[in-house]
Parts: C-alpha cells; structure tokens; sequence
C-alpha cells in the first residue's frame, strides 16, 4: 500500500503530463483491486482460521483488516482529491467530462443512439426481490444500484445492473470545436434509466455505484483423477464463489438500499467496508482516450537497437561471437522475437525449451514457438498455470500449444515456475551448441513496452548446460539440478547471496572496500534482511533500489547506518532484479528473476544468472548508479522522511530519460 501511495504521487505530480496523470489514477486503483484480491484475502483468511481455534493470535489479523481498511479509506479519499482537480485541469486544456444532467439535445441524441447500440445489448439488469439470485462476480465488479419510485406504490423497488466490463469505460462524444467532450459509461447509463425502467413508469430513479471485491486466490481439490490443467481451469472457475472482501459504496447512497446490498452480497465483520465517492472501478483510466493531444501525453521514446546486435543479420551468430544485454523497454523486444523466429527456420536447430509465466493477448512469442514445432523442432514449453489473473488465458495458450504439436510441462504443483529462461539446441558440425537468454522479466511484448527489464542474450556454453539442467529438473523434480554457475530457487538463491554477503563483511572487516548494490522489486525474507543488517554493522555499504514492498528499515545509527533505500516510480514499471557485489574490485553481478521474498527464495522455481562479460558488466552498474542518482522520481523508503521525494542538491536528473539518453548516446558514438 505504500507503494501504492508512491504511484498515486505520480497522478498528483504537475510535471507528469495531464492525461498521463488519470491515467497512474488507473494504475493506482487496479493496484488496490489485486491488492484486497490477494493480500487482503489471504489475511481474512488467517483471521477466519485463528477465530475458529480460539486464538489470541487471531485478534492481530482483525486489528490488520481494520488498519487496512482505515488506510485504504485515506488512499481513497485522497484519490477522490485528485480526480477531481485532474478533472478541473482538464477544462483549461479544453476537454469536459460530463455527467447525465450535462447533456445538451445533440449530445443526449448520441449518447441515446450510443446506449442502443452499444451498451443496451449488454446490459444485465436485476429486479431485487427475495427471490433474486445474485450475478456471479468474478475477482472485482462494479454494480449500479438503482431505487425506484412509482406513484401508486407503497415501498419502492430495487434493481441492480452489472456495468459491462468489456466496453469502454470513457465514451468520447462530439466535438464542438476545440472543445472536447467525453463521458463515463456510467453516467451514460444513468442518463437512460427511465429509458431502462419504462415499463414501470417510475417517478423517480436514483443509482449509485457500488463496487464488489472477491478473494482470488486459488484453492485446489484433491481428486485424482483429474489432470493439473483441469485442477487449474476448476479453481479459476470457482473464484465467482470466493469469499467476500472488499465493498465500496457512494457515500451519498441511502440507507435502505445499501443494507439491502450488504445483505445481497453476503459482506461480514471481516470484509472491507469503504464508503466513497460516485464512481468506482477507476482503473479504467489507465485507458484514458488520448483525444489526440500529444502535448498531454509522455514524449514518444521509441525503442532503440543494441549496439552491434543487428536484427538484419543472424542473431545466433552474432551471439556465438559474445554476449549481449537487452533493457526494455529502451532497447526493442524485437531481438526475442527474431531469436525465437530464427531458431524456429533453421535446419540445424533442434530443439527449443522455453518457460512461460505471462503472454500478452496475441503473443509473437507463442506464434514464433508454433512455428518451430511445424517446422519440425522439438518444442517444449513450460507453461506456469497458476500464475496469478493470468491462469485462464494460460490455460488457453497451452491447448493452443498443445494441438500444434508442442510438448507441455507444468513442472512441479507445489513449486510455481517463475523463472525466465529459453535453451535452443543446434547441430554444429558434431557438437551439440546451445544459445539461449535468461531474464528478469515476462516473454511478453505488451509489458516489455511498458515494464523496464533485463535480459543476457547468450551462448556460455557452462551456464546454458545449468539451464538445461533446469528444465530436466521441471519434468523430473527428483533430479535436483547441480550448478556452479547459476543460483536455482529452491536450491541456493538465498545461501548464493547470503554468502556473497558474507564476502563483503569480510572485506569490509579487512578494511577494504566493501559495496553492494541491489535492485529488487520486494524484500519481505528476514534471513536477507538480518544479513544486510549484519554487514552494515561491519562497515559495509549498501544501496537499494526496492520499487514495492521493504522489511527493511534503514539509516538506525549504530544498527543500518550503512544502508540508503529508495523506490523509483516514474513513466515505465521498473521491474528488474539485479544485484552487484563489489567483491574487492572483481565485481560479482547477477540478474535474477527473484525478488527477495520468502516465496521466491524458497517456494518456486527461479534463476539468478551471473554476468561475465566486462563490458556488460560496467552497462549494469552505469544504469544503477542512473537509477540511484536519480533526484526527480526517486522517493526515501522506511526513514523518517516516507515518500518524499529525494534531492540530492545536483542538477536533476530523471534516470528513466537519462537512461534512455545513455543507450542513445551509446549508438551514436563509434
């Protein structure tokens, strides 16, 4: 939630432009929707279970439910704030978001016409009665609860309708001019309800907005006789039945109709009860319509090459010859595809295995793996089905795989696979050759565009040989892989660092330099938390860069003095794993797939790849030490000065535009 925080900073920030503001109102909302499908879940879950033992322990998970809900009130009530100034900026540019009673005759003509044709077919509408039987709700949902009065009648009538989810939230109406108008669906179906209702002639119709939240995550049967697949698709299916956890109401509804609502959907002492404002579900602006306003939106940053990594010439090739690093999304997530295609046409490549955690919609990546196993490849593919909001179209991707004659793994139930790795096979004269690429991030085009990354394109035959050992080890967990090069979750991810860590005391204990620099997404294990304590208390510096969750507190005199935190939240995710040991001066740098959490060091299945070459070593640790001085986007974690931004008296400098800079710079200069 705190990072969640960081996030709804950037829709308050004036030198973030202004559609690009409502649109972090989206990102920041859809954030809090897995956040109580999730996290909030899971400790309903521990309250409910403590309560039926009678434990004391259960009242801390009561007293946490009601500090959440307590900050996401705050949260709430503070991004309410925010809409509505984004929205007044919006008028000095021009553009006017209009409610149902704003309509003139020739916009309420088409938003009439619109309803008709767009939204009325959609629309599932529910008369409340005893008998009523509920919409099934999947995950989140937003409702309109409408009392309606008739003349004749004694008590009023109550109704529900469902706001379709795969419509455009945001209808962009008519221009007049320079002015530009657009509207939520929401209030376009209000503006129809006597339309909607007219066979009961109401006097009068009032809807308010109500938003239903459910526990998503999955619980599996135990049947035998059904495959992992259909464990999955069955688990999915069944979270319309998930418990209860979050509902929000506009404030300004009536008494009567949200208790009817409450008892409806089943909401207990134990879910969130949130009082807000007239719209709910607000990440859909994340989908804010652009309306042709470049001079609102972020500059346009199109992806750059890879110095000498041409995708005129073939990739394997050229990899034969060295390593090569990928960032997105400053460098083109093309170089994947064209690896992946190449191995597909090739006649000396055998086989190709890959790890899947997400795909995009109409993936190039799945195509490209298609393509090999038609050309004859043996493909295999590891594809992670429990991988979270994602399961259903995973499920879709692998029968697709499977009837194209690619080989499915879903390697271990109790071990999630989330590590990022790909292993081609080639025939090279009598030599089996191996090229692959190892990542921190999805196999996903959409997110590469959006989601900063690294990956090591590479043809090490030492470190491929641990990769293949991987994927022996997802087919037949009994083979624990062995592995001197790589660090391999559940195995030695944690002990790897932990030594290095080690390394560092020692050396600091010597009175030599000692350095380590970490880039994670989340720090929740307390074994590398102490670790990190232990080797600030011997002299050792640390710098992190932690973008979400952090256990740590840093800057305690005497305890972590040695340690400086700060989260980057800017234009792209930044999602990447890296960590940099100064080793003495003989750096020891990795990129991982793992943040450093319990569930990743020790419940699934990731890869900490080391990094040899010296000149992509020293690329790491100049995008770093951008990230790190960065004193525009950049906020302090866990000290005393929470979320503010941190400045550091230098000229200012946005890593995320100075990054891109660097990579510019890098291919114009010979």
């Amino acid at each position: 939630m705190d990072f969640n925080r960081r996030v709804l900073q950037e829709a308050q920030d004036k030198r973030v432009p202004l559609i690009e503001r409502i649109r972090f109102i989206g990102i920041f909302s859809n954030n809090l929707d897995e956040f109580y499908k999730v996290r909030y879940a899971t400790v309903k879950r521990i309250a409910q279970m403590e309560a039926e033992l009678d434990s004391v322990a259960g009242q801390k998970a009561e007293q946490l439910l009601q500090e959440i809900t307590q900050k996401t009130t705050a949260l709430q009530d503070d991004s309410f704030a925010t809409i509505r100034q984004l929205t007044e900026e919006l008028k000095n540019e021009q553009i006017f978001v209009l409610n149902e009673q704003m309509l003139d005759e020739t916009h309420a003509a088409f938003v009439h016409r619109y309803f008709n044709e767009k939204v009325s077919p959609s629309l599932l509408t529910v008369i409340i009665s005893e008998q009523t039987r509920m919409p099934n709700t999947k995950g989140s949902n937003v409702f309109l609860g409408v009392r309606l009065e008739q003349a004749n009648a004694t008590e009023p009538m109550y109704a529900l309708i469902e706001i379709p989810s795969h419509l455009d939230r945001i209808v962009v109406l008519p221009a007049r001019g320079e002015k530009q108008y657009v509207m939520l669906l929401d209030d376009l179906i209000r503006h129809q309800m006597q339309y909607i209702f007219s066979i009961f002639s109401p006097t009068s119709v009032k809807a308010y907005m109500v938003k239903f939240t459910r526990d998503a995550e999955l619980d599996f049967d135990d049947d035998m006789n059904k495959s992992y697949i259909d464990k999955i698709a069955s688990s999915v299916r069944e979270r319309v039945d998930g418990d209860p956890v979050r509902f929000v109401y506009d404030k300004k509804i009536e008494p009567d109709i949200l208790e009817l609502l409450l008892d409806k959907f089943q909401i207990g002492s134990r879910d969130s009860i949130i009082p807000g404002g007239r719209y709910h579900n607000r990440r859909d602006y994340m989908k804010f319509p652009s309306l042709g306003r470049t001079d609102l939106l972020y500059d346009k940053a199109p992806p750059l090459p890879i110095k000498g990594f041409s995708l005129d010439h073939a990739i394997l090739a050229q990899i034969a010859k060295r390593d090569y690093l990928l960032y997105t999304p400053y460098h083109s997530f093309a170089y994947v595809i064209k690896f992946l295609r190449e191995a597909a046409l090739d006649p000396k490549v055998k086989s190709v295995f890959i790890t899947i955690y997400r795909l995009s919609d109409d993936s190039q990546v799945a195509n490209a793996l298609i393509q090999a196993a038609r050309n004859g490849k043996q493909v295999t593919v590891q594809i992670e089905l429990q991988a979270r909001f994602d399961e259903e179209s995973n499920i879709r991707y692998a029968e697709m795989l499977k009837n194209e004659g690619v080989r499915l793994v879903f390697g271990i139930p109790s071990l999630k696979v989330h590590s990022k790795i790909c292993l081609t096979q080639r025939q090279e004269a009598d030599k089996l050759m191996r090229y692959g690429f190892i990542s921190t991030g999805n196999f996903n085009e959409s997110t590469a565009r959006i989601y900063t990354d690294y990956t090591l394109f590479t043809a090490n035959q030492q470190i491929l040989k641990e990769v293949n050992r991987v994927f022996n080890f997802l087919e037949k967990s009994y083979k624990v892989p062995s592995h001197k090069h790589l660090l391999i979750s559940p195995f030695t991810t944690s002990t790897g660092f932990k030594e290095r860590i080690e390394r560092e005391i020692d050396l600091a204990n010597e009175g030599k330099n000692a350095l380590i620099r970490i880039k994670i997404n989340n720090l929740t294990n307390y074994d590398m938390v102490e670790a990190l304590y232990k080797a600030s208390q011997a002299g050792v510096q640390i710098r992190m860069i932690v973008r979400g969750i952090c256990c740590l507190v840093p800057g305690i005199k005497g305890f972590s003095e040695n340690i400086e935190v700060i989260s980057v939240v800017d234009r792209f995710l930044e999602h990447p794993r890296m960590v940099i040991f100064e080793n003495g001066g003989d750096r020891d740098i990795f990129i991982s797939s793992s943040d450093w959490m319990t569930r990743n060091l020790d419940n699934r299945v990731e890869v900490s790849c080391p990094i040899y070459d010296k000149e992509i070593q020293q690329e790491l640790v100049d995008t770093f030490e951008l990230s790190w001085n960065d004193n525009v986007k950049a906020r302090w974690v866990n000290s005393n000065k929470k979320h503010d931004y941190r400045t550091n008296g230098a000229k200012a400098l946005k890593s995320q535009e100075a990054t891109y800079a660097y990579y510019k710079n890098r291919i114009e200069t010979p």
